[in-house]
């Protein structure tokens, strides 16, 4: 159990991003592609799970690095949506992803752009910053690594975020989830089936597999919880005594950007909110249904996620 009088959540993005999204009307090679007038977002992944657990009517505080003009709008677009924010000023420039929807064939196109590197000083600056947090707090570390930031200062993190007594949750894939498991006394983690098969060294083809694999990081002591994201057919939840998983009503998918940000915000806010297992994802598969409602790069509504966690609540939980 988590929950005390009051446990506050901080996400940390190393790598965030300004995110336009725009829509022409079809894509094709070398002419000019008229688009609409562009829309600018917040992006990132800790930042999204901050915006995403405030959507969700829930307090969270979002750190991250911002540099140059494209820093400055980001951070201005956080402060009109409401959203706590610590930053540290950066020398490069935060990057600015792009987003296109053709109306044409509905496909979407995401052009993403290296994040901005950090110096030494710069990574040891948001370090010294997490370890300030008070105990107990909920940290989210989501989101790719900068250019030139190796896993092992992740992990350094980490592991002075548990010293500092912090429940650490990581939302990452490759290396980088790899090193933190391997760290261990995660609060959660959240693979997709794809992750959870390389981090297990094999192919997961029978749903046992899938069982197994997550309960092999719960034995090994990686991670407290593992919730496995499975796609249309939601989550696969597991915890030391306890296996659930929950099935999405069936909804049309405008756009599948956020849906996991989404997720990761809901459950953190239930997760701070001393929530069993089951309630963690069932309002996470409610949230990550929700995000994918929408075109462009919005993520969970309050209303959208609300109505669907009720159909989930209505439903029996395959154990």
């Amino acid at each position: 159990m988590i929950k005390n009088a009051e446990t506050h959540i901080v996400t940390l993005t190393l790598a965030p991003s300004l995110d336009s999204a725009t829509i022409t009307p079809k894509i094709y090679p070398e002419g000019k592609l008229r688009c609409s007038a562009p829309i600018f977002e917040p992006g990132g992944g800790g930042i999204n799970v901050a915006r995403a657990i405030v959507h969700l009517g829930g307090k969270a505080t979002a750190l991250f690095p911002i540099g140059g003009p494209t820093g400055t709008h980001l951070a201005e677009l956080l402060e009109q949506e409401g959203i706590n924010t610590e930053t540290l000023e950066t020398l490069d420039w935060t990057r600015q992803n792009l987003h296109v929807h053709a109306e044409n064939t509905g496909e979407q196109y995401r052009f993403v752009m290296p994040g901005a590197k950090l110096t030494g000083e710069e990574f040891d600056s948001l370090s010294l910053k997490v370890t300030r947090l008070p105990a107990g707090t909920i940290l989210v570390v989501s989101g790719s690594l900068p250019p030139g930031t190796e896993v092992a200062a992740l992990t350094e993190l980490l592991h002075k975020a548990q010293l500092a007594g912090l429940h650490c949750i990581l939302d990452s894939s490759g290396d980088a989830l790899a090193e933190g498991l391997k760290l261990g006394g995660l609060a959660l983690v959240k693979p997709n089936q794809n992750e959870l098969a390389q981090l297990v060294g094999h192919q997961l083809e029978k749903p046992d597999d899938v069982l197994n694999a997550a309960r092999q990081i719960i034995r090994e002591g990686g991670a407290q919880r593992v919730v496995v994201s499975l796609g249309p057919q939601g989550a696969l939840a597991v915890d030391a005594e306890h296996v659930y998983q929950v099935t999405p009503p069936p909804v049309k998918k405008m756009s599948t950007v956020g849906a996991g940000d989404s997720m990761v915000g809901a459950m953190t806010l239930k997760l701070a909110a001393g929530a069993d297992l089951l309630d963690i994802v069932r309002y996470g598969v409610a949230a990550g249904s929700a995000a994918t409602l929408h075109i462009g790069t919005r993520l969970c509504s309050h209303t959208d996620t609300q109505g669907i966690y009720e159909y989930l609540c209505q439903q029996t939980a395959v154990h």
